[in-house]
């Protein structure tokens, strides 16, 4: 952090405001200061802004605007029965921002990429957003997430490759269930570009990997 400082002050000959964003998953508390002192001199005191994301307690930023604060949410402390509940309130707070499609897709896979629910936590997500979010949250997380699902359809289709197609179907499938099991995954790959296409729109409505095996017992 210092050297970084000193290069900046030495470039620009400003003020600058060093501040470290700690996100690693230890709640030790890290050091703000580095020093450089001889047993007859201080030479050196050099302290910063401090940011450890794990000493955050996760509820006190449910009422920000700051989507910087949204993303971070998956990176603050909460307990593992928590898990769902922080996802519910990301969401949430998604619905609130007046955000362009872009920014939205990256915040929600900064997020995603640090909490990734499992198949068991999907699903009670999927029960519990109708119970703590009002009709029109409900509505416009379904608007979000369908968006984000033909979104990455349409870039497999661009590929122009049925491997294209499935790889993207496997990859929001895990996303949706938590994990797949090798016999669906085998299945899948069974499919005809047809077959793809026609499972895609259905990947909204399938909440489990037995209901995701009818599906596709039926195409076969």
């Amino acid at each position: 952090m210092f050297i970084y400082f000193s290069r900046l002050y030495e470039k620009h000959q400003k003020r600058v405001l060093p501040i470290a964003v700690f996100a690693h998953d230890s709640k030790a508390e890290e050091t703000n200061r580095h020093e450089v002192e001889f047993p007859f001199l201080k030479v050196l005191q050099f302290k910063f802004y401090k940011i450890q994301l794990k000493r955050l307690p996760w509820r006190q930023y449910l009422n920000s605007n700051n989507p910087v604060a949204a993303a971070l949410l998956s990176k603050m402390d909460y307990s593992p029965r928590e898990r769902v509940q922080v996802k519910i309130e990301f969401l949430r707070l998604l619905t609130r921002m007046q955000l362009d499609p872009a920014r939205m897709e990256l915040i929600t896979a900064f997020f995603d990429s640090y909490l990734v629910l499992n198949a068991k936590e999907e699903k009670s997500l999927q029960e519990k957003l109708s119970e703590e979010l009002q009709p029109e949250e409900v509505q416009r997380v379904m608007e979000l997430t369908t968006s984000w699902h033909l979104k990455g359809w349409q870039q497999g289709r661009q590929e122009g490759r049925q491997e294209g197609r499935q790889e993207i179907l496997l990859r929001q499938l895990r996303k949706r269930l938590g994990t797949i099991s090798s016999e669906v995954e085998a299945k899948i790959k069974t499919l005809s570009v047809e077959q793809l296409d026609d499972l895609a729109e259905k990947i909204l409505d399938i909440t489990s990997e037995a209901e995701l095996l009818k599906v596709l017992a039926i195409k076969h």
